[in-house]
C-alpha cells in the first residue's frame, strides 16, 4: 500500500506485527476500535487515550469492517473503507499504530464456530433491529482485546448499547482492561458524527436532524419540568402542608405572571419525568415523518442504561433516551444521557 508523506507509518497488518509494537515499553496501553472512515469523533476518541496514556504511553487504532455484525441486507459492502485518510488522521490524533488486519487475518480459517453471547440486553432496541449484531461485535472486540491487549479501551457514547455491552463482557468474562466511554461528538447542526453521515443527500440530511432535534426538545423539556419542580418544593411551607406536585405548581402558577402560569400549568398536565420526555421527543419526529424526504422510525426508548430495559414512567435517576431512524437508505442512531428525579444544580453543576 502506497502513503503519503504526511503519513510517516504503515499500517500494522498482523497479530505478529502487533505483539512486537512497543515491546518492552513500560507505558500504559490504550486501543481505540473503528471501522474505518475516520471522523472527527473518532479523532476525538484518540486524544483522549492519548490524553490518558501520556506522552510514554502507546496508543493502537484498529481498522478493521467487521463482517460478523452486519446482517443480511446491511451495508457491508458499500460500508466506507479509507484507509489512507485513516492513517492521516490517526496520526494527527496521536496514534501510536493502525493495526488493519485483513478478515483472514482477524478469522483464520473462516467464520469463528465460537462466538461470544450479548444475551438479553442484545436483544434489545439494536439487537432486535439487528439480530445477531450485537453476537458479531462482542466477538471482534474479545479478539481485538486479546490481540492488542490494552489497558485501557475507548468507545464512543454514540453507540451507547454497545458501550454497555462491552462493559458487561469485559465485567463478565473478567477482561483485564478499563473500558472508558468518550461523549458523543456532534457536528455544528447538532447530528452525531457517524462515518454514515456521508450516504446522506442535502435534503436526507436536513430530515436527518429530528434525531438530535428529537433528544435535545427532550433535555430541554425534563430540564423545564425539573426547574418548576425545584421552584414547587422550595415554595414556603409546601412541606408543612403536605401539598404533593401538581398542588404546588399550580399554587407557583397564580404567584406568576399569566404566561408563567399558563407553561406551570402545562407541565403538570403533561407530567414530569419520563412521560414528559418521550411526549417532547415523539412530537419532533412525528412532525419529521412528514418531511420530505420522510424519517422512518425505527424506535424511540427511553432505559435504563445498565440493561436497556424501558424505565417506567416514575423512574428516578439515570437513563439513556436512544432512537433510531432511516432516511432514504441510511439508518442512522442517536441517543442522549438524562438524569430524571434530579434538581437542576444536580443535573448541570450547581455554579451553572
Amino acid at each position: 500500500m502506497n502513503t503519503s508523506s504526511a503519513t510517516p507509518f504503515a499500517p500494522v497488518r498482523t497479530a505478529r506485527e502487533l505483539r512486537a509494537l512497543g515491546a518492552g515499553s513500560s507505558g500504559r496501553r490504550a486501543v481505540v476500535m473503528t471501522m474505518g472512515a475516520l471522523h472527527e469523533g473518532h479523532a476525538t476518541l484518540i486524544r483522549t487515550a492519548r490524553e490518558r496514556v501520556g506522552a510514554d504511553g502507546t496508543v493502537v487504532v484498529t481498522v478493521f469492517v467487521n463482517p460478523l455484525q452486519f446482517g443480511a441486507g446491511e451495508d457491508l459492502d458499500r460500508y466506507p473503507r479509507t484507509l489512507d485518510a485513516d492513517l492521516e488522521v490517526a496520526l494527527a490524533a496521536g496514534a501510536s499504530a493502525v493495526f488493519a488486519p485483513s478478515v483472514d487475518e482477524v478469522y483464520p480459517g473462516g467464520e469463528p464456530q465460537v462466538r461470544i453471547t450479548a444475551g438479553p440486553m442484545g436483544e434489545r432496541l439494536e439487537g432486535a433491529s439487528r439480530p445477531g449484531h450485537f453476537d458479531g461485535m462482542l466477538t471482534v472486540v474479545a479478539k481485538l482485546l486479546h490481540l492488542t491487549a490494552p489497558d485501557l479501551a475507548f468507545f464512543g457514547q454514540k453507540d451507547a448499547q454497545q458501550l454497555a455491552l462491552i462493559r458487561r463482557m469485559a465485567r463478565d468474562l473478567n477482561f483485564p482492561v478499563e473500558i472508558v466511554g468518550v461523549p458523543t461528538v456532534r457536528e455544528t447542526d447538532g447530528l452525531a458524527l457517524s462515518s454514515r453521515n456521508r450516504y446522506l443527500s442535502r435534503d436526507e440530511r436536513r430530515t436527518a436532524l429530528a434525531l438530535s432535534g428529537a433528544l435535545f426538545a427532550a433535555r430541554d423539556r425534563l430540564a423545564a419540568q425539573e426547574a418548576l419542580r425545584a421552584r414547587a418544593e422550595a415554595l414556603p411551607g409546601a412541606q408543612n402542608r403536605g401539598e404533593n406536585r401538581a398542588e404546588a405548581l399550580s399554587r407557583l402558577g397564580e404567584a406568576r405572571a399569566a404566561a408563567d402560569a399558563h407553561a406551570v400549568a402545562q407541565a403538570a398536565a403533561e407530567g414530569c419525568g419520563a412521560e414528559a420526555v418521550r411526549a417532547a421527543a415523539r412530537a419532533v419526529l412525528d412532525g419529521a415523518s412528514k418531511a420530505e424526504p420522510p424519517l422512518v422510525l425505527d424506535y424511540l426508548a427511553l432505559v435504563d442504561p445498565a440493561d436497556f430495559t424501558e424505565v417506567t414512567d416514575d423512574h428516578d435517576g439515570e437513563a439513556v433516551l436512544a432512537v433510531a431512524a432511516r432516511v432514504g437508505a441510511t439508518r442512522l442512531i442517536d441517543n442522549v444521557p438524562l438524569l430524571l428525579g434530579a434538581t437542576m444544580s444536580t443535573m448541570f453543576g450547581a455554579t451553572q
